[in-house]
């Protein structure tokens, strides 16, 4: 018998009044969205973006806001016309910094907001821009990322990119990589720390000196961290000079400028560095499999005062270390661990077992307060509760709410009910899934399924408002919405997650017929209105479905890995690949790409793509598209000139789900028989 464990919270309660609407893409995208908080050092306040979208227009609008911990006032920041982000509150609670990008400026800049009162002033105007501000323990200066050109000053790169703004001629040229990133074509800036007063001044390069750089790729607030007591840097480099090798390693920024490599042992990505509060121990996490991206990630500790080298914290624990904060004590750390089909917060002691400290319901984006007695906060959120900043009670697991952004607008809406069931899988393994039913489910009666495939694959879908595969828009439209975690999913073990590679297709693809017969089999359920969709991998695997026995009238495939040939032209392409490359091995190609199935595409499919997708480029669309065509196979094909791996911008968004909801109901009638 499947194992059931119903999933009920507040926001479903309210969704009892007569006069409740649907949701849509249009009250969706009505909804205000927060950001990860941050919160004060006395932990009486807490600092989030809350960004609000105007539709018509098809812009989203950013600003701060600040909530107390005790939950009795939330007001209004910062009311410029810009967009805030980043906030930052000083160690001694005097200021906030954060990034806009206001009036004249050319770039994002950093500002000061003086808490107790006066209007917030530019400390940088850095022609490069400004990201990831983080205090020095002095509440003096601030360090933070922007990317530059090391042998340049200010005015000949504020120089450079004008002229390359400007320049009639727009050829571009690599000798070495990465070329793009997500949506991003990558320049030959690189990416480095510098500091700054909080009177300003001309920023001090930190970085720069040690011959390395951050990530091009992406770096952000993960990627260095201020020690609070002595101001040590702390940052990721990438270590091996080869262009087709990715190395990430932790290193140690020395007063001369000079940096010691801490992880030089391991060859796997070493990341996500953090000094605890009392400046001793320095935190990360550390991946061991070269070229596995879903390689679990072990906490590690090392502690400088007694010169103990790297040590992992917990190495019997399967589940990844993300999302880490330190206790204030810095005797251990809280995570937002991806659990089994939940991010739950979990208690990482530097001596004992970890500890899970919230249960049902998505709780992450954590921040939490020094000094005797800290505040914990982050952000939850379910199917059915968009991400709400609550504060955490460590102890018993509890969560409340600390703001009501949405509270009048999830009022307005009726929503379903979901919960999580239990199946077994390719090879009998159980295959967790989750089931989101319509506001109005009768079981008694017949209900058509639309079954979800999520992207990754190594990302486990977990119970999350998704605000681009949102589970209960499309239930609301009449359907049973199923969403399983198949094999190669995170959050269930290092062997679950890497049971799949190389040959990718086989164990998602039996574990994706196993869930669509146990749809099938439960006596609501219409086994002749099924339809299945999904996005990257996920439309990667509904190719997949495509040139193999399947029981779906219909299929949706966003953003697909249609032929695993030319993936080689995607961001990540160049790495060289942990397993053989199809030249010296073309067996896994031959079984595992889409393409090579295109003599059985029979069922109507509906492709989705985006130009500026440099994670799956464009051509996979269009290639799968016109290999429907010339199979006579009804198809459509949505090109977004504006758009990456994702659909963002609010009317693409609406037209998106417009879209989705029409072709699955041509092939499968939506509501109840």
């Amino acid at each position: 018998m499947p194992v059931r464990l119903m999933c009920l919270s507040i926001a479903m309660l309210m969704t009892a009044a007569v006069s409740a609407a649907p949701l849509t893409p249009e009250s969706m995208w009505a909804l205000e969205r927060l950001a990860t908080p941050a919160i004060s050092p006395d932990g009486k306040s807490a600092v989030a973006a809350v960004t609000r979208f105007d539709v018509k227009e098809d812009k989203g609008f950013s600003d701060l806001w600040l909530f107390a911990t005790e939950g009795n006032e939330q007001r209004l920041l910062t009311t410029h016309a810009s967009n805030e982000s980043s906030p930052a509150f000083s160690p001694d609670g005097r200021w906030l910094a954060f990034v806009a990008q206001r009036d004249d400026d050319k770039a994002p800049q950093l500002y000061l907001l003086p808490l107790a009162g006066g209007e917030a002033r530019r400390v940088t105007s850095v022609p490069t821009g400004v990201s990831a501000p983080k205090w020095y323990g002095d509440s003096a200066r601030l360090a933070f990322i922007t990317r530059v050109w090391p042998e340049l000053g200010w005015s000949a790169m504020a120089e450079r990119l004008k002229e390359r703004a400007e320049s009639k001629m727009t050829a571009r040229v690599w000798d070495s990589t990465p070329v793009t990133y997500w949506d991003q074509w990558i320049d030959d800036r690189q990416a480095h720390v510098y500091r700054v007063g909080i009177e300003g001044g001309e920023p001090e390069a930190l970085t720069t000196h040690s011959k390395l750089e951050l990530p091009r790729s992406l770096s952000d607030a993960t990627s260095f961290d201020v020690n609070s007591g002595d101001g040590q840097i702390a940052f990721v480099a990438d270590s091996d000079p080869a262009d087709n090798v990715i190395n990430l390693d932790v290193f140690l920024l020395d007063e001369s400028g000079s940096a010691r490599n801490l992880t030089a042992a391991n060859a796997g990505s070493d990341n996500l560095p953090q000094w605890s509060p009392n400046g001793r121990l320095l935190a990360f996490a550390r991946q061991t499999v070269v070229g596995f991206y879903g390689d679990t990630r072990r906490l590690m500790i090392y502690d400088r005062d007694s010169k103990v080298q790297v040590m992992p914290s917990h190495p019997q624990w399967d589940r990844s270390a993300d999302g880490l904060v330190w206790r204030a004590d810095s005797r251990g750390l809280y995570g937002a661990i991806d659990d089994a089909g939940t991010v739950r917060v979990w208690e990482l002691p530097l001596r004992g077992a970890p500890r899970a400290v919230t249960g049902t319901g998505n709780v992450g984006s954590l921040a939490i307060s020094r000094g005797r007695d800290p505040v914990l906060v982050g952000l939850r959120e379910s199917f059915l509760e968009p991400p709400t900043l609550v504060r955490i009670d460590p102890r018993k697991g509890s969560t409340r709410a600390l703001e009501t952004r949405n509270r009048e607008r999830l009022a307005a809406l009726r929503l379903g009910r979901y919960e999580s069931v239990q199946f077994p899988g390719a090879n009998g393994a159980p295959i967790q899934m989750w089931v989101n039913y319509p506001a109005d489910f009768d079981a008694s009666k017949r209900w058509p399924v639309l079954l979800l495939l999520h992207g990754g694959p190594h990302n486990g879908v977990t119970d999350a408002f998704a605000w681009r595969w949102n589970a209960q828009l499309f239930a609301a439209r009449g359907y049973v919405v199923a969403w399983h975690n198949f094999h190669g999913s995170s959050g269930f073990g290092q062997a679950f997650t890497d049971s799949i590679n190389p040959k990718q297709d086989a164990l998602p693809y039996t574990d994706t017929i196993k869930a669509a017969e146990w749809l099938a089999a439960q006596p609501w359920a219409d086994g002749e209105r099924m339809v299945a969709a999904g996005g990257s991998y996920g439309g990667y695997l509904a190719s997949i479905l495509l040139g193999r026995p399947h029981p779906f009238k219909a299929l949706v495939a966003h953003a697909a890995v249609y032929n695993w040939y030319t993936q080689i032209g995607s961001d990540f392409g160049f790495a060289k690949s942990r397993f053989p490359e199809f030249w010296e091995d073309p067996s896994t190609m031959q079984q595992s790409s889409p393409h090579l199935g295109a003599g059985n595409f029979v069922t109507p499919t509906l492709v989705i793509h985006g130009q500026q997708d440099f994670r799956v480029p464009v051509n996979h669309g269009i290639e799968l598209y016109h290999t429907l065509k010339k199979r006579g196979v009804p198809s459509k094909l949505i090109y977004y000139p504006n758009e990456n791996h994702w659909v963002l911008k609010p009317q693409n968004s609406i037209f998106w789900y417009q879209q989705i909801n029409a072709w699955i109901e041509t092939y499968a009638k939506p509501g109840a028989l």
